[in-house]
């Protein structure tokens, strides 16, 4: 079992990630409904995965974006977990309490990874819901293993057109402006506004503070790769989003996945938030 990797060190400091891993087990002590918290052994290192809902009910399995952990579905996780067996993945290499991991992307390390979560949990098919780097290890899973997808929902997802890199250089001049700085430039990159969430700025901007992220540029996949999602798929990106250029990914999406379900939200950036009875009326077909 591999519990390091290119790009281990996911820290500025010991403290730093220390402090993380404190305020998300405090949001995981304030869950909205029962969960599980299981610690899964896989071959990119442990896993932790948040398990809710009823045990008999159909899965799903979330994967978050970067910069973040479980905690970013925790708005949608009481509707949710009423209808299904929610499985909460923290991502490898990402801050929250998996392994810092970070294998080659594009390789086929992150599908084996989640062959064995899945395996672990006893999963042969589940439906699949991802954002952002979520949204391109969903992507990346089911063009890989097809027959253990049966839904694919996917929220501002990499890899369907290019990254836009016009955010670097605003966020590059916010950052000697400390936490004000951070704080302006999750609204400015991802549309999170601290005066209107508050709590969810104040843990980002701590993050950002002390995370590493991935500087890779994520593969984009293609075409062959994502005709073959037979599987249900629906797609919701945001018009303003400043990293990834969604109405290119609506045109591509039509083109590549005709069967697919798109919705564009014109004033919605990276950050998309509102959608737990959209991803549900999906989920439940």
């Amino acid at each position: 079992m591999r519990a390091g990797g290119a790009g281990a060190v996911i820290y500025k400091t010991d403290a730093g990630g220390r402090e993380i891993r404190r305020r998300y087990r405090e949001v995981l002590d304030g869950w909205p409904v029962e969960a599980e918290h299981l610690r899964v052994p896989a071959r990119e290192g442990e896993t932790f995965v948040l398990a809710c809902g009823p045990r008999d009910a159909p899965p799903v399995l979330l994967l978050h974006g970067s910069g973040t952990n479980a905690a970013m579905w925790r708005a949608d996780i009481a509707e949710w977990a009423r209808h299904f067996r929610v499985y909460a993945v923290d991502l490898i290499g990402e801050p929250g309490l998996s392994a810092p991991s970070r294998p080659p992307l594009g390789s086929d390390a992150y599908a084996s990874w989640l062959d064995d979560v899945l395996d672990h949990l006893g999963l042969a098919r589940v439906s699949v819901v991802g954002a952002s780097l979520g949204g391109w290890l969903a992507l990346d899973y089911a063009t890989r293993r097809p027959a253990r997808v049966s839904r694919l929902a996917l929220l501002c997802p990499g890899g369907i057109d290019r990254q836009k890199w016009g955010w670097v250089l605003p966020a590059l001049l916010l950052r000697p402006f400390g936490r004000w700085g951070l704080l302006r430039s999750l609204k400015v990159v991802a549309g999170v506004d601290h005066r209107r969430s508050p709590e969810i700025a104040d843990y980002l901007a701590l993050i950002f503070m002390q995370f590493r992220p991935r500087r890779d540029r994520l593969p984009v996949f293609g075409d062959e790769a994502l005709r073959g999602l037979t599987m249900p798929v629906r797609v919701i990106v945001g018009g303003r989003d400043a990293m990834f250029d969604s109405r290119e990914t609506v045109d591509r999406v039509r083109d590549a996945i005709p069967h697919a379900e798109v919705t564009l939200l014109p004033e919605v950036a990276h950050s998309i938030a509102g959608q737990t009875g959209a991803v549900l009326a999906f989920l439940r077909g």
